[in-house]
């Protein structure tokens, strides 16, 4: 299975949240259809059918690589673990 980038997680979260909060405040048609698009994007990245599910799994994929980052040690080659690819 394919594990989606956490950048990329963290960053439609953090999307996902914003829009959230400003639909609540005000509804905009505009804000209404990226809310979409991301709650859409978010689904298909994670796997899931609905955008809770997708959250639930998110926030894990981001705290399973929080663990992963946590366990990582300086190789012999002075390199720290993290890929350098973007």
């Amino acid at each position: 299975m394919l594990v989606p980038d956490p950048k990329t997680v963290r960053r439609l979260l953090t999307r996902y949240a914003t829009l959230r909060i400003a639909q609540a405040e005000r509804h905009s048609p505009v804000a209404a259809r990226e809310l979409e698009d991301i709650t859409y994007t978010l689904c298909v990245m994670t796997g899931t059918a609905g955008i809770r599910e997708a959250v639930t799994r998110a926030d894990a994929l981001l705290a399973q690589e929080r663990t992963a980052a946590d366990g990582r040690t300086t190789d012999p080659d002075g390199e720290n673990g993290r890929c350098l690819t973007v």
